[in-house]
C-alpha cells in the first residue's frame, strides 16, 4: 500500500490533470477567433464582413457585403475544403493535437490514480508514465497555439471563406483585424497544469529518491573492517 504521502501527491496531479481537461474541453467548444473585414466591389466601399470561428462551427455576418447584409452559420471543415487546402491542413492539425491531449491527459489521470492505491514496478506505469503523458499534452497544446496563429495570419483563409460561404463574387476584403478569443487563450492554463502535474510527480519522486540514499548511506559510508564480517 502506498504511503499517505504519495497518494497525497498523485491525487493532487491526478486533480490539476482532470481540471486541464475540463478546461481544453470548454475551450474546443466555443470561439478561437474573430476576423474583421473591409468590403470593397464594384470599386467602392460596401461595408464589412465578420467571421467568427470555434474549430467545429462558425458564423458569418456580412453587413452590405458587397451589397446586402446577411448572417449565416457554417461548419468549419466543409467550409475549409472548399477553399485552398492549406488551412484546412493546418486547421485540422490543430484538432488531431488537441485529441492527444485529450488522450494523453486522460492517461496521466489513470496512471495517477493507479500509482495513489498501488506501488507499480513497471516504469511505464509509474512516474515516469505521467512524465510522459503529461509532457506530450502540453507540447501539443504549446504547437496548436503556434500553429492556429500561424493559420490565421499566414493565410487567406477568412478572405476566401466570406466569397466561398455567401457565394459572392467581385469582392475584395481590405483591413483585415484579428483578434483571438477565450477558446485559443484556454489552451495556456491547460499547458501550465499539464506543468504542474509534472512538477508534483517530480516534487515526490525526487524526494522519495532522497529518502533512500540516506537510507542507503549508513552502509556505504562503514568502514571496509566491519563490511567483512
Amino acid at each position: 500500500m502506498p504511503s499517505s504521502t504519495k497518494i497525497l501527491y498523485f491525487l493532487l496531479s491526478a486533480m490539476l490533470t482532470a481540471i486541464s481537461i475540463g478546461l481544453l474541453g470548454y475551450a474546443m467548444s466555443t470561439t478561437w477567433s474573430k476576423t474583421l473585414m473591409d468590403c470593397e466591389g464594384f470599386g467602392t466601399n460596401n461595408g464589412s464582413a465578420e467571421i467568427t470561428m470555434g474549430l467545429f462551427s462558425g458564423n458569418l455576418v456580412r453587413n452590405t457585403c458587397p451589397s446586402f447584409g446577411s448572417e449565416e452559420t457554417f461548419p468549419v471543415f466543409p467550409a475549409l475544403s472548399a477553399i485552398e487546402i492549406t488551412p484546412l491542413v493546418l486547421h485540422g492539425l490543430c484538432v488531431g493535437l488537441l485529441a492527444v491531449c485529450f488522450l494523453t491527459s486522460a492517461l496521466s489521470i489513470l496512471i495517477s490514480f493507479y500509482n495513489s492505491v498501488s506501488n507499480p514496478y513497471e516504469t511505464y506505469m509509474g512516474p515516469n508514465g505521467i512524465y510522459t503523458c503529461s509532457s506530450i499534452s502540453a507540447c501539443s497544446s504549446v504547437l496548436v497555439i503556434i500553429i492556429y496563429v500561424l493559420n490565421l495570419l499566414l493565410t487567406k483563409m477568412q478572405e476566401e471563406l466570406v466569397p466561398s460561404i455567401a457565394d459572392i463574387s467581385n469582392v475584395e476584403l481590405t483591413h483585415k483585424r484579428l483578434e483571438v478569443r477565450l477558446g485559443y487563450f484556454l489552451l495556456i492554463p491547460y499547458a501550465v497544469l499539464s506543468l504542474l502535474a509534472i512538477l508534483f510527480i517530480y516534487l515526490y519522486d525526487h524526494a522519495a529518491y532522497t529518502h533512500r540514499r540516506e537510507q542507503e548511506r549508513p552502509t556505504e559510508d562503514a568502514p571496509k573492517e566491519i563490511m567483512m564480517y
